[in-house]
């Protein structure tokens, strides 16, 4: 198929601006994936699918006309080209100016594992949480993995080939001692292929399974959460949800340049504590945001963004870069074929500082632990959020003193940021689905453990 749509690509494009534009595109994708889920010890749910299709975009006059088909014929791409542009004749591109291709580190290959294995995957699992504690009662076990081929051929005579493989576990923990219930989960993945689960080092499924029963088993005994405002301090092992979800959406470009962002207009100023620096990475080998080519062929990149607490630029895709006058980012990302290109993170952290982070907790009279992070909401106009607490714990007299429950941390992303004391050397991270505009994107976040003065922490007193 790749060579079919190399074939007739320069006709399409030529037909495709044959009225004028800034740019056009084509863009092939190939996905090969599976869902499997194992709940109440039997296997619920088990997905095996190739879905294949091709997008076509024409950018003119800043505006964006799309079209996909999955019957991918000439006559249909034709039928596309029409549809977008029923313009007749010729306009001009630039032919095979560079070919590029990027291949996956994956070692083993998910269209490759037998299903049999890949479900021997979840009842290891699923044995490690059931045998964890007589406390737990249920158990879902959810594994899924991509292979995606991609190719991009556009107008200014680039020839871009991808492949990205990714694997991922999500495990999920019920406990009950017969009055109260309570949830815990973990999840591990990335940029990676079944050796993922292989490694020499670290048994990722038990790992993985063992950390989300101790937090349903834990959660039994926790007590609620006081309500005030506190120093709080987010253990790397939280991930980087809160450096995602409050920060990074404020610094995507087509956000701030529309001034829908809290950090629009403000290149250049001091947005965070000196001690944080935030940097989108889409070249860490291995992490679930990781790739070689964004979704509109741009190369990975290390984008810094907030340096030593100055702002010092957005993350870009080509739409919005053409509309400002700056450079892609390599930023552009889709969901699948169907979808336009849009500005989406890939690997977004903070940086490890210097301080000590066994020091964090001694030097804490009164405050918050959070191990573990869930769910929440952030406003990216004001910088405003909500993220539920899956694992805290009390600090009393430099002490972590008992486990909470029902808590949530409340606050402003960028005063948040202001107000960061002390940034650990260590980093550990985390993957994610990020959704915006009805896409979803694979993500990886991460931070290292870090001390913030204030936040108000919501829950019971």
């Amino acid at each position: 198929m790749k060579n079919f749509i190399r074939e007739i690509a320069p006709y399409l494009l030529t037909r495709l601006m044959s009225n004028g534009g800034e740019f056009g595109e084509i863009f092939y994708e190939r996905i090969y994936s599976t869902i499997l889920k194992y709940e109440d010890n039997r296997l619920s749910k088990a997905v095996e699918g190739i879905d294949e299709g091709v997008g076509i975009r024409l950018i003119k006059n800043g505006k964006t006309y799309y079209g996909y088909t999955s019957e991918i014929t000439r006559e249909n791409l034709e039928l596309l080209v029409s549809t977008i542009n029923s313009h007749e004749g010729e306009g001009k591109i630039k032919v095979g100016i560079e070919h590029l291709i990027g291949y996956s580190p994956a070692k083993i290959d998910p269209e490759d594992y037998f299903l049999k294995r890949k479900k021997e995957i979840l009842l290891t699992a699923n044995d490690i949480v059931r045998s964890y504690d007589p406390k737990i009662k249920q158990a879902g076990i959810t594994l899924k993995d991509t292979k995606r081929e991609i190719l991009i051929i556009n107008t200014d005579g680039d020839i871009v080939e991808d492949t990205q493989i990714r694997v991922a576990l999500y495990v999920e923990a019920i406990a009950s001692d017969g009055k109260n219930l309570y949830r815990g989960y973990e999840t591990a993945g990335g940029a990676v292929g079944y050796e993922f689960f292989q490694g020499d080092t670290i048994n990722i499924i038990d790992y993985v399974a063992s950390k989300a029963a101790h937090r349903a088993v834990l959660g039994l005994n926790a007590k609620p959460a006081p309500l005030g405002s506190m120093p709080v301090i987010i253990s790397s092992e939280a991930g980087g949800t809160m450096i995602h979800e409050a920060v990074g959406h404020g610094l995507e470009a087509d956000l701030a340049e529309k001034g829908m962002s809290v950090y629009a207009g403000k290149i250049g100023e001091k947005v965070a504590s000196e001690k944080i620096t935030v940097i989108d990475d889409g070249t860490i080998e291995g992490k679930m945001g990781s790739f070689n080519f964004d979704d509109e062929g741009v190369p990975a990149q290390r984008t810094v963004l907030i340096e030593n607490g100055i702002l010092k630029g957005f993350m870009y895709d080509r739409l919005t870069a053409m509309q400002t006058g700056k450079s892609s980012t390599g930023n552009g990302r889709r969901d699948t074929y169907r979808n336009i290109p849009i500005v989406r993170m890939r690997n977004t952290f903070i940086a490890p500082g210097q301080d000590n982070p066994h020091d964090f907790i001694k030097d804490t009279k009164k405050g918050l632990y959070v191990v573990k992070m869930g769910g929440g909401q952030v406003n990216t106009v004001n910088g405003d959020f909500m993220f539920e607490i899956i694992e805290g714990y009390m600090i009393e007299n430099g002490e972590i003193t008992y486990p909470i429950k029902g808590a949530a941390l409340m606050g402003n992303g960028p005063k948040a940021m202001q107000d960061v004391e002390a940034v650990g050397y260590d980093i550990s991270w985390a993957i994610g689905t990020c959704g915006k505009n009805g896409q979803a994107a694979p993500v990886g976040d991460a931070q290292p453990t870090i001390k913030i003065k204030s936040l108000i922490v919501g829950g019971s007193s």
